[in-house]
């Protein structure tokens, strides 16, 4: 038993060896770990950077062409034209018998009476509403426009054959024809214009203008007398001049209606911005007379 003991002990002193006295031997070998090519992202490359949808998935249209969206533009409204949704009505109503009466009877009257004929016609009227504008050159206090229009009226009257030849406005006179009346007259005193109208027989006109044509209209009798103060008379001419304005601006009216997306907003601006620049020239302002302008077509839906 001792000696079993002894052998024992040796065993177990051998085996307990100092580890600082145990020379070193070559490291053992590591598996390699292979890693697959397309896993392997160099350091200095960027992640790639996810796009996020715009719109959830939810909402986004499963039909593979989208709907044309179409913005309708609304045309501005203006001070000058509170009335414009009457206004317009009646501009459209009064359009189309223009275009199936009025317009082709102007055009009628223009391509069937001769040239010289309906310029005696022009004259005719235009002669005697001189009196209304020289009472109202005396209103504005323009004495040497006044006496102007004065001559005209009396050289036109004797030696034009009643107005029918404007004599006065060639040589050796040099005397032109001037547009004058109360509406006029209110403007150049400060009167505003007041609110658009678009009224049947008249056309565009203003608050203003309106009252002063029918003041025109009443002076006119008043003035001259016979033959203007009888109905019989009156009321041809009325027609007669009406028809030769409307022939006169049958370019401009065929240009609004073709060219313009919106005839009524240029037709009225058109209008607004003539009487001010001739209530301006009356001031001492002169400008070029307005050209009608065509606003741009209003898309539609």
């Amino acid at each position: 038993m001792a000696i079993a003991a002894v052998v024992i002990a040796t065993a177990l002193s051998g085996a307990m060896v100092d580890p600082a006295a145990v020379e070193p031997t070559a490291p053992v070998a590591q598996p390699a770990v292979l890693v697959p090519l397309t896993e392997a992202r160099p350091a200095e490359v960027a992640p790639p950077i996810v796009q996020l949808p715009s719109a959830p998935p939810s909402v986004v249209s499963t039909q593979e062409t989208p709907e044309d969206i179409v913005v309708t533009a609304k045309r501005r409204a203006i001070a000058a034209d509170p009335l414009e949704n009457i206004n317009e009505t009646s501009f459209e109503v009064i359009q189309s018998v223009d275009k199936a009466f009025v317009g082709p009877v102007a055009i009628a009257y223009r391509e069937k009476i001769p040239n010289p004929l309906r310029v005696g016609i022009r004259n005719f009227l235009s002669n005697i509403g001189e009196p209304i504008m020289f009472v109202n050159f005396v209103l504005q206090l323009k004495p040497g426009k006044a006496a102007e229009t004065a001559g005209r009226f009396a050289i036109n009257s004797t030696l034009g054959i009643a107005g029918v030849m404007d004599v006065a406005k060639k040589k050796p006179f040099h005397l032109p024809h001037r547009v004058n009346g109360f509406a006029y007259t209110m403007g150049y005193y400060g009167i505003k214009s007041g609110p658009y109208l678009y009224l049947p027989f008249i056309g565009p006109t203003t608050l203003r203008d309106v009252t002063g044509r029918i003041m025109d209209l009443m002076l006119l009798p008043l003035a001259v007398g016979q033959p203007l103060n009888n109905p019989f008379y009156a009321l041809p001419a009325g027609v007669l001049s009406s028809l030769d304005d409307r022939a006169e601006f049958d370019a401009e009216l065929t240009r609004l209606r073709t060219q313009s997306g919106d005839p009524y907003a240029a037709l009225r601006a058109y209008y607004l911005n003539k009487r001010q620049a001739e209530i301006d020239a009356l001031r001492g302002r002169h400008s070029p007379p307005p050209v009608p302008e065509l606003p741009q077509a209003t898309p539609q839906p």
